[in-house]
């Protein structure tokens, strides 16, 4: 894996210093509160993780990245920087969207179809997949790509296209939980309501597609990535929109996964397309 730091957005303009040498001048890109969205570090990966789709951090193992990508059914585990990414099959080939943990002892991973399986965290790596629950189609019809495991215990999913859904304006969320027989089921729906005059988008019809959501640990606002507006949302306990941050299209090529360590440094995926994949780390500075 390669690590080297990167920026986005225009140069710069230069100013002379004492001695009469150029230097640039540091220009803020607009960025979330403790983060600079313009200066990553950036971590390439390797050809298995081409279609990185999630990733979560474990509470109590806060260096090591889980992650899985669009097809092939393996949960990826692995040190940023160590070149070496050992990964476990829990399914079938799918289009699997992205992973969260539950209550600290389970992975969930989420199919755009809007089925979920959990992982028991001490199956990983550890035999067959014998102990992986499937709930086929568990959320309503719609394609999905963001799911995130919060600490009361509750599933958040959010819909990239769901019928009834005015995707210029909102999309919707739904919470799952378990019952008393420890069964997962959807127990509530919102909608996640943005300022439609300010997306943008790759397609001729602009629509709000969220990629990935994640909560920071330490202010407890959510976070959502869209890939295709390329766009970073802050939120807050409500869902009303706090932040608006426009995200350069030479840095995140394609953003689809959004983790954060318990510090609260930010971690946000890019699929390859023509080149590789890659982790871009943001640390956190309060």
């Amino acid at each position: 894996m390669v690590a080297s730091s990167c920026g986005g957005g225009q140069q710069p303009p230069k100013e002379k210093d004492k001695a009469g040498v150029v230097k640039a001048a540091a220009t803020a890109v607009p960025s979330p509160h403790g983060y600079d969205l313009g200066s990553p570090k950036k971590y390439v990966l390797p050809e298995p993780l081409h279609e990185i789709s999630g990733m979560s951090f474990l509470r109590n193992d806060v260096d090591t990245l889980y992650a899985i990508e669009d097809e092939h059914g393996r949960l990826f585990h692995f040190h940023l920087g160590d070149g070496r990414y050992p990964s476990w099959k829990f399914g079938k080939h799918g289009d699997y969207e992205d992973v969260t943990v539950l209550n600290h002892n389970e992975f969930v991973v989420l199919r755009s179809d809007g089925s979920l399986f959990v992982i028991p965290v001490v199956m990983v790596g550890k035999g067959d997949n014998k102990g992986v629950k499937s709930y086929i189609h568990i959320l309503p019809k719609g394609e999905y790509e963001g799911l995130y495991g919060d600490e009361g215990g509750r599933l958040i999913a959010l819909c990239k296209n769901c019928p009834g859904d005015n995707q210029s304006v909102e999309v919707s969320g739904f919470v799952l939980q378990y019952d008393q027989q420890h069964v997962l089921r959807v127990t509530d729906h919102f909608l996640v309501t943005v300022p439609g005059e300010k997306l943008t988008s790759i397609h001729e019809k602009v629509k709000f597609h969220p990629s990935a959501i994640s909560r920071h640990p330490l202010t407890k606002e959510w976070y959502i990535v869209s890939s295709v507006n390329k766009v970073l949302i802050t939120l807050d306990d409500e869902w009303k929109v706090k932040g608006w941050y426009p995200l350069d299209p030479m840095l995140f090529k394609q953003p689809e996964g959004l983790a954060f360590d318990a510090k609260g440094n930010m971690y946000i995926s890019n699929e390859g397309q023509q080149g590789n994949a890659n982790v871009l780390y943001f640390a956190y500075r309060p």
